[in-house]
C-alpha cells in the first residue's frame, strides 16, 4: 500500500534542506520497494504570508491523511512583530496537538568523524549515544490559564501554567522504558521535583512505571542537575525522559556535545505510530539562501521516519551508512568543518548522501 508523507518545508534554511531529504526519498522510491507518495503544503511564515495562518486547514487535512510529515523549520525576524497567536511557531504547537503527536524522540548520537567538533574533549564525547525523550504536547506550552493580563496594581502580569495529568507522564515514561529496554536498559527520569508539584507528580508516576520494567534501571535527576551532568560526563546517560520545556532545552544542550545542532534529527509520535520528522535546528535565518546550511540532520530525520512510521528499519540503515560514508570521505559543512576536510555546501552534501547510497547498493 502507498505511503503519504506529507512535505513542509517551512521557512529561512527550510525549503534548501527539505529539498536535500527529498532527493534521499526520491532515490528509495525509485531505486528500491519504497512504495510512497509525496505531497507539499504550507507552514508557519511561508503560509502566514500567503494565507494569514501558521497552520491552514488545507494543510492540517493533508497532515491528517498522511502517515507521516516531514517538516524543515519555522520561524524568523520577518513574523516576530505579529502577535504571538498568529506567528509561525503556532502551526508547528498546532501540528503536535491536533496531531496527539506527544512523544518527540531526540537522538544524541556523535559520529567518530566529528569527535573534535564537539564543544567538549574526545575522551568526553567518544561514543556518545543518547536518546532524549521529550513529552511534546502538554506541560507549560499548552497549559491554560496563560498570556498577559491587563494591568493590576500598575503593572502588567504574565501566566503560563505547568500542568500534567498522571495519563500523559505515563504514556511517555512508557515510551522511554519501551525504548530502554531496546538499548542499554538505563532510564533517567528528569524533574524539579523539590520545588515543582507537578513534577513531584511525575516522578511519583516515573517510578510507579518503572516497577513495570524489573529490566531497566530507573534514575530520577533534578534537572539543573542534568544539565551541568550532560556537560560534565555525558555518557552516564542510555534515556533521559522529561517534561516538555526541560526536554526542549536538554536537547539542545546535547546536540553541541555532537559537534553541530545541524547533525540532530528527531521523531515525534502518536500514539499508533504516525509522526512528524524535523532537524532540532529551527529555520537559521541568518544562513537562510545562502546554500550553506547543513542539510545532515534532515535526512537522518528521513531515517527515523523510515524506522518509526514506515516499517523500513533496513532502508533507514542504508541512510545512516550513507551519512557515515560521506564523512569519512572528509566532507563537511561550514558547522562541522575542521582542518583538512573539503567544505560543501547543502546541494553537495544531499547529492554526496544519494551518491554513497547508489555506491553502496552496487557493491
Amino acid at each position: 500500500m502507498t505511503k503519504k508523507i506529507l512535505i513542509l518545508p517551512g521557512d529561512g534554511i527550510g525549503p534548501e534542506i527539505i529539498a536535500e531529504a527529498v532527493k534521499v526519498l526520491a532515490f528509495l522510491r525509485d531505486g528500491s520497494d519504497l512504495d510512497i507518495a509525496m505531497d507539499e503544503a504550507l507552514v508557519g511564515g511561508a503560509a502566514i504570508d500567503a494565507t494569514g495562518e501558521p497552520l491552514p486547514d488545507a494543510t492540517l487535512d493533508l497532515a491528517r491523511q498522511a502517515d507521516a510529515v516531514l517538516l524543515g523549520a519555522v520561524g524568523g525576524p520577518k513574523w516576530e512583530p505579529l502577535p504571538i497567536e498568529i506567528r509561525p511557531e503556532k502551526g508547528l504547537l498546532g501540528l503536535r496537538r491536533e496531531l496527539g503527536l506527544f512523544a518527540n524522540l531526540r537522538p544524541a548520537i556523535l559520529y567518530p568523524q566529528l569527535a573534535d567538533a564537539s564543544s567538549l574533549k574526545p575522551e568526553l564525547v567518544a561514543g556518545l549515544d543518547i536518546m532524549i525523550v521529550r513529552e511534546l504536547t502538554g506541560g507549560i506550552y499548552f497549559g491554560q490559564p496563560r498570556g498577559v493580563s491587563a494591568r493590576e496594581g500598575g503593572e502588567r502580569v504574565g501566566v503560563n501554567t505547568l500542568r500534567y495529568t498522571e495519563s500523559e507522564i505515563r504514556r511517555i515514561c512508557e515510551v522511554a522504558f519501551d525504548i530502554a529496554g531496546k538499548r542499554d536498559k538505563r532510564v533517567c527520569s528528569v524533574d524539579k521535583a523539590n520545588v515543582l508539584e507537578c513534577t513531584e507528580l511525575w516522578r511519583e508516576v516515573a517510578t510507579d512505571v518503572g516497577a513495570g520494567y524489573p529490566n531497566v534501571v530507573l534514575s530520577h535527576m533534578y534537572v539543573d542537575n542534568a544539565a551541568m551532568q550532560l556537560i560534565r560526563a555525558p555518557k552516564q546517560f542510555d534515556v533521559m525522559v522529561t517534561t516538555n520545556m526541560f526536554g526542549d532545552i536538554l536537547s539542545d544542550a546535547a546536540a553541541m556535545l555532537t559537534g553541530s545542532i545541524g547533525m540532530l534529527p528527531s521523531a515525534s509520535l502518536n500514539e499508533t505510530g504516525k509522526g512528524m520528522y524535523e532537524p532540532i535546528h529551527g529555520s537559521a535565518p541568518d544562513i537562510a539562501g545562502k546554500g550553506t546550511a547543513n542539510p545532515l540532520a534532515t535526512i537522518l530525520s528521513v531515517a527515523m521516519m523510515l524506522r518509526y512510521s514506515l516499517d523500513q528499519p533496513g532502508l533507514a540503515e542504508r541512510i545512516e551508512g550513507a551519512v557515515s560514508n560521506v564523512l569519512d570521505a572528509g566532507l563537511r559543512t561550514s558547522d562541522i568543518m575542521s582542518e583538512g576536510m573539503r567544505q560543501v555546501g547543502t546541494c553537495d552534501m544531499g547529492d554526496a548522501v544519494v551518491n554513497a547510497m547508489a555506491d553502496a547498493s552496487r557493491a
